[in-house]
């Protein structure tokens, strides 16, 4: 799962985006809303968080102008501004959820959590797809009820197929989403990762599309 992060302090930013990566996610990060506005509108984002008191462009503005270009990324607002008058505006201009600093981090990873979780029609932390079972607020997957170790990029891979199964998903739309803008990008190796989670999950729930990409679902549903 990829995300964005529009702060301009840049103590906070880079604390957010730690937790973040920490988490599990790709996470790119912008300082002004001029930047951050631009990423959000040409990136696929699967959630953003924006902060509302930006130079160059403020956070309401930024929020607005991706909304008129039909942008329907989650966005959680993370801002001082604790006036119900600021709430309300926030919100009118299509904010998802809205945290006021200072904040705890577990509070911001689990409002993040519910977002992309709601967004993928899912109820609860917990994602299951036949015996394999991914944990999003402890980044971890189980099968038959074992703990399964796997790589950051491996966990990534497999959270996001999790979150969108019974979809098809393309190569080139797991390289989106999975690496952030600096990363050096190679479609190829989704295969190899595909490749190491079949043989670390032991069970057939991956399958390949031929032409068109991967689905998740457990054997004889699609």
């Amino acid at each position: 799962m990829r995300l964005l992060v529009v702060e301009d302090d840049k103590d906070l930013n880079r604390q957010i985006v730690s937790a973040l990566e920490q988490a599990g996610y790709a996470v790119d990060r912008a300082f002004d809303g001029e930047d951050g506005g631009y990423l959000g509108e040409t990136e696929p984002y699967d959630a953003i968080v924006l902060d509302l008191g930006l130079p160059m462009v403020d956070g309401v503005t930024v929020l607005q102008q991706w909304r008129r270009a039909g942008k329907t990324i989650p966005v959680l607002i993370l801002t001082a501004r604790d006036r119900w008058s600021d709430k309300v505006a926030a919100f009118d201009a299509g904010a998802d959820d809205y945290v006021v600093k200072p904040f705890h981090v577990e509070e911001l990873l689990a409002r993040l959590r519910a977002l992309l979780r709601r967004a993928a029609g899912h109820a609860t932390s917990e994602i299951a797809c036949g015996p394999v079972r991914v944990d999003t607020r402890a980044s971890r997957v189980l099968v038959d009820g074992q703990p399964i170790k796997l790589t950051s990029h491996e966990y990534r891979l497999l959270s996001y197929l999790m979150h969108h199964q019974g979809r098809v998903v393309s190569r080139g739309e797991l390289v989106e989403h999975l690496y952030d803008q600096d990363f050096d990008r190679d479609s190829n190796t989704i295969e190899v990762f595909v490749g190491r989670l079949r043989k670390k999950l032991g069970v057939e729930v991956i399958q390949t599309i031929r032409g068109l990409g991967y689905v998740l679902a457990v054997p004889g549903t699609r």
